[in-house]
């Protein structure tokens, strides 16, 4: 399940950065990054899960995938806190400059 979440927020951001000029002046390429590597580490996850539990893998109980749930759901979310911050930091359209300075000036 945290893979599929994952993927589906990686395809997401991919396709949102491919198509807008505007998301890619918001640096979302910083987000599918994020997306697509946390989505590798999950499917080398299940490979390794697959191999020690063979079958078994393709039949998870209710709580684990609702563990698993939870988990992409606080994955998928630091993701986007952590790109937030990359944002306030980086100021791409000067937003937070122009704001501080226009205070200064009063």
């Amino acid at each position: 399940m945290t893979l599929l979440m994952t993927v589906f927020a990686a395809v997401i951001s991919t396709i949102i950065w491919y198509i807008s000029s505007k998301a890619r002046e918001l640096k979302v390429g910083v987000l599918l990054y994020m997306f697509w590597g946390a989505s590798l580490m999950w499917l080398v996850d299940a490979v390794v899960e697959y191999l020690e539990a063979g079958a078994e893998f393709f039949e998870p109980a209710a709580s684990d995938m609702l563990n698993d749930t939870f988990l992409g759901i606080s994955v998928i979310a630091l993701a986007l806190v952590v790109w937030v911050i990359y944002l306030l930091i980086k100021d791409p359209a000067g937003t937070l400059k122009s704001n501080i300075l226009s205070r200064k000036d009063h």
